[in-house]
């Protein structure tokens, strides 16, 4: 043995009993996580089965939400998802068509506010509301349900008063099985969003009970259950769709404005008859009267 070569001590038993508890904690903590990867993938699996078979049964196509890196995936009749970025195609390019009665849009561009938290409850669930979107192509007037749907009326109330549509494009019109006009992001991509979520509601409402929002529905998009934020869409023609967006009001004025907008087409960005309206469509300013 060389001169400065030493057996080792053992640890005092203290030690050496520490030492062997912080390995087995280290052992069950990556037991834990090999058990949570597990349980993470076959959640995935569960969930993108359940969506299947749920699209499958209601006969309604829905294009998959991807990352800017992967492919879009598109079927008949895509939903009115909250997150649905649409995605430059070859043909008409957006906002090229010139509809009688559409005009430049009034100069101004959209806010930026972000919310935490959804806003305290202000509205009287009781009351009467009208929202008036003065749109480019003309306005279109909506009876809002607060008794219904109080959250969401609340929401939509709030953020027009804080001028949060003013100036919002309305950036994706469908057509086919899904016939609808979808506003209410700033950003004009379709993922969007004022900062804050809230709960779905009125999903078991009469009108939509047996699959289809009828012409004239005012719902909420959104990227899954409870999720809302400040998309909405307009519905011009009866569209299948599962009960799954909340229905918080109907048009009562300017339906002409939505049928002449739905006739000049989409870009078809997302797929045929799914993408960016032809002729332009801004809510140069978005209103709620009480009463």
């Amino acid at each position: 043995m060389a001169p400065n070569d030493r057996p080792s001590k053992p640890l005092p038993k203290d030690k050496e009993k520490r030492r062997r508890e912080l390995e087995r904690l280290r052992l069950e903590r990556q037991a834990r996580n090999r058990a949570q990867a597990v349980r993470r993938a076959r959640q995935r699996t569960a969930v993108i089965g359940a969506v299947v078979i749920v699209l499958a049964g209601a006969g309604v196509g829905a294009w998959a939400m991807t990352s800017k890196s992967d492919k879009k995936t598109t079927a008949a009749a895509p939903t009115p998802t909250a997150s649905a970025t649409a995605s430059a195609s070859a043909g008409p390019k957006a906002g090229s068509a010139h509809v009688a009665g559409c005009t430049t849009p009034a100069a101004g561009t959209p806010g930026s506010k972000q919310w935490k938290t959804e806003p305290a409850m202000t509205i009287t669930t009781t009351a009467a509301y009208t929202a008036t979107l003065d749109t480019n192509c003309g306005p279109v007037t909506l009876k809002l349900d607060a008794a219904n749907a109080p959250h969401t009326v609340n929401s939509f109330v709030f953020l027009a008063g804080q001028h949060y549509f003013d100036h919002v494009s309305c950036h994706r019109l469908t057509s086919g099985g899904l016939n609808v006009l979808q506003c209410g992001d700033p950003t004009g991509t379709g993922s969007g969003s004022p900062g804050y979520t809230f709960k779905d509601e009125n999903l078991t409402a009469p009108a939509i009970k047996g699959g289809t929002y009828p012409a004239g529905t005012v719902a909420m998009a959104n990227s899954g259950p409870n999720t809302n934020g400040s998309q909405f869409f307009l519905v011009y023609k009866d569209s299948q769709l599962p009960a799954n967006y909340t229905p918080f009001g109907t048009v009562t004025g300017g339906m002409d404005v939505l049928t002449k907008i739905a006739a000049a087409g989409s870009d078809n960005a997302n797929g045929t008859g799914d993408g960016h309206p032809l002729q332009t469509v801004v809510m140069n300013t978005v209103s709620v009267k009480k009463g």
